[in-house]
């Protein structure tokens, strides 16, 4: 009962107008009797008084049967119904700062190395949402998109150095501006920024303060260092020094990184030996935004009502009022407790997978249906029903009970009724709609209509990322299939090509059968041919010769790929047949040539520090001429 409360508390006011009524009716009944009038008042006092505490009796009854009616209405509840919840969690973007200063001594070993291993912790304990990573210097890079994969973040971290920078200095401008853009990009208009730094300059506190009055991020700031500072020790163990040959100290700059903290409505806190640092930092109170939404949550969700339980009890209360006249007030009250299912005709919903089912016309539904049929009707609009049907899986019946062209068209899609879902589906014009019908036209094998519907979908709604896909589905669907047919045609022609090339040399073949025949027969008639050939040679003799040697060359082509197979069928049969023995041995072969081959894969180092170093220097090359150079001279 911890969660009892009202769904509709508005109507208890509705108790103070019923005890207002019920006393202008009392009054109302006492000016009305003219008893007053005519007996003296030492006996109207007496008689009156009883009469008047018999009507007070008998407005009890009414008193009580309102207040339940009107607790019912309220709406009184404790029982949360399931509902499926759509949530999108908060997303958080971690700055890393990469600028020479990380390389201070003042704490050990240094205060890049310190910043990892307090990453690390954070990561660990970000245990919801998505998180990006971002390392900078004299310029700002993504090293990590948005992810819910911590350990390729932690993966990442120990790559992180300055000599990986494409540019030296410190621009955290650049840094926050990048990071708020992947947020608002991922589809998160607030979100949490954790900033490891050192320190910020002067002319960075204006920018930062502009930076956090535009956007609607918590910015969390971790100091890394000691007020007092240390020197800078790059890796060949030198001290970092200035222009003028002095030795940097760079010290902590903490009422700056507290002041950018606050007004990015965020929490700051300096590097500690334990994890009160970063429990600090992930310390969030809700804003007034979400105490709002949480006030107000009760709205949002599915409570089962006990108001028309509560009903119940009014019931045997109106036995006294069941007298001629006074039947129909019982009406209302059976208007209320009569259960209504709720209808969620929400157009978005489509039926993703199919399901088809039998088709049942309005002529094939028994008579005996149609009375209850018709009770339906008396509670329930058609939409309701219809979802009552869906839910049940009926969706041709549901289909033809939904007025909702939404919901109709996919109880069509369910049924397998792509054609009436389509027609359904056109009668709307949303980005939904559209998408619906593309997802018909692609059942109905209507490939460019649905590509075409997928692209106004997203002309209506360019992060529909369902329609997106699909379309690309379907487009590369759509080019494989028409390589198919390509190369499909290309064989058909160059089968017929072949036929006819075979049929050709089959003719001449035939002939020349033919000839030698008719010489062999006609030995007079070849003698004569021999003379009037000797006669004829300049004419004659040269178109035969070609055609010979065309012949000639086709059939020693066919001798050579008949030798090529005949000799590929002899080493067949030449060849020693392997016994399991051997065959066990080429498989353990080949076996221990893949462990070995593994094993040299596992002593490469998996460091991407190289992959990484490359993509910044192009992405730093891009920007070059395009960006406008950091403020202030500092490098480290």
């Amino acid at each position: 009962m911890a969660d009892f409360h009202f769904i509709r508390p508005w109507w208890l006011f509705a108790i103070i107008a019923l005890a207002l009524a019920l006393k202008l009716l009392n009054k109302y009944r006492l000016s009305q009797s003219g008893w007053q009038q005519l007996l003296p008042q030492h006996l109207a006092n007496v008689l009156v008084d009883k009469q008047h505490s018999q009507q007070k009796l008998s407005l009890t009854l009414p008193f009580i049967i309102g207040l339940l009616a009107i607790v019912a209405l309220a709406g009184p509840t404790w029982k949360k119904l399931p509902q499926p919840v759509y949530q999108t969690a908060r997303g958080s973007v971690l700055i890393m700062d990469m600028s020479y200063s990380m390389y201070s001594t003042d704490i050990s070993p240094n205060r890049l190395t310190r910043s990892r291993y307090k990453a690390i912790d954070l990561l660990e304990q970000l245990n919801e949402g998505e998180i990006g990573l971002v390392a900078y210097a004299g310029d700002a890079f993504t090293i990590s998109p948005l992810t819910d994969d911590i350990n390729n973040i932690k993966l990442l971290l120990p790559s992180l150095s300055p000599e990986l920078m494409p540019e030296l200095g410190s621009n955290p401008l650049a840094a926050l501006t990048l990071a708020h853009d992947m947020l608002v990009n991922a589809g998160h208009s607030k979100g949490d920024i954790y900033w490891f730094t050192d320190g910020i300059d002067n002319y960075d506190i204006q920018d930062i303060t502009n930076w956090s009055r535009n956007n609607n991020h918590r910015l969390n700031v971790l100091g890394i260092g000691t007020r007092s500072g240390a020197p800078i020790k790059l890796n060949n163990g030198e001290l970092m020094k200035d222009n003028s040959g002095s030795i940097i100290v760079p010290k902590l700059s903490v009422s700056a990184l507290k002041g950018a903290a606050k007004r990015g409505r965020g929490y700051y806190a300096t590097l500690a030996n334990n994890n009160k640092d970063i429990e600090q930092l992930l310390y969030k109170p809700l804003d007034i935004e979400e105490q709002q939404q949480k006030e107000s949550s009760n709205t949002g969700d599915q409570w089962q009502e006990a108001g028309p339980y509560l009903l119940l009890l009014v019931l045997p209360l109106l036995l006294p009022y069941f007298r001629r006249g006074r039947l129909l007030a019982i009406l209302p009250i059976m208007l209320l407790i009569t259960p209504v299912d709720k209808s969620y005709a929400d157009g978005s919903t489509l039926a993703n997978t199919v399901q088809p089912s039998t088709i049942a016309t309005s002529e094939q539904v028994p008579s005996e249906n149609l009375a209850r049929s018709y009770w339906d009707n008396l509670w329930q609009t058609k939409d309701q029903q219809g979802q009552k049907q869906f839910n049940a899986e009926a969706f041709q019946q549901a289909a033809n009970s939904f007025e909702n062209s939404s919901w109709q068209g996919s109880s069509y899609y369910r049924s397998g009724e792509y054609e009436q879902a389509l027609t359904a589906f056109q009668q709307q014009d949303t980005a939904e709609a559209l998408y619906n019908q593309g997802n018909a036209l692609a059942q109905l094998k209507r490939i460019d209509e649905a590509i075409e519907a997928y692209t106004q979908a997203l002309k209506k709604n360019p992060k529909h990322e369902d329609a997106k896909a699909n379309k690309t589905y379907l487009e590369a669907l759509k080019k494989q299939q028409e390589q198919q047919d390509q190369q499909q045609d290309n064989q058909d022609k160059n089968k017929e090509k072949n036929n006819d090339e075979n049929q050709q040399q089959q003719n001449q073949e035939n002939q020349n059968k033919d000839q030698e025949q008719k010489n062999s027969d006609d030995p007079s008639q070849q003698s004569d041919a021999e003379q009037e050939g000797e006669k004829k040679e300049d004419s004659d003799n040269k178109p035969s010769k070609e055609e010979k040697s065309e012949q000639e060359e086709k059939n020693e082509a066919e001798q050579e790929q008949q030798d090529q197979e005949s000799e590929a069928k002899d080493d067949d049969k030449n060849k020693p047949t392997q016994t399991p023995a051997q065959i066990r041995a080429e498989e353990q072969l080949a076996e221990e040539t893949e462990q070995k081959h593994q094993q040299l894969l596992n002593k490469v180092t998996d460091d991407p520090y190289m992959l990484l170093r490359n993509k910044m220097q192009l992405e730093y090359q891009k920007r070059r001429n395009n960006r406008s150079s950091a403020k202030g001279t500092k490098k480290w």
